[in-house]
């Protein structure tokens, strides 16, 4: 096993009978290095879980650019549209 940069390198073969206390070392912060042939190969560190940024209400506002409120909340159907909607039997006939 050799020493480099504040991290411990080991070979594959020594890594396997060892892998469940180096998990428990990379866990405390340790880095370890695995190594093929003496050349580096792989590294364990410790998991961390990415950091969910908070919401940002408004943050894509500029992607609206020139559309303005009245056609935002224009309606999408027209009146007979909704009025065929809204009288349209959405049930099978009884059988």
């Amino acid at each position: 096993m050799a020493e480099a940069d504040s991290s411990k390198t080991y070979n594959v073969h020594e890594a396997k009978t060892q892998l469940s206390k180096l998990i428990d070392r990379a866990h405390a912060g340790e880095e370890i290095i695995f190594a093929k042939a003496g050349v580096p190969f792989a590294k364990l560190v410790p998991y961390a879980a990415p950091i969910k940024q908070p919401r940002q209400p408004g943050r894509f506002k500029h992607l609206l650019g020139s559309i303005s409120r009245e056609d935002v909340m224009e309606p999408c159907f027209t009146d007979d549209e909704l009025e065929a909607i809204e009288n349209a039997n959405i049930f099978p006939p009884p059988a």
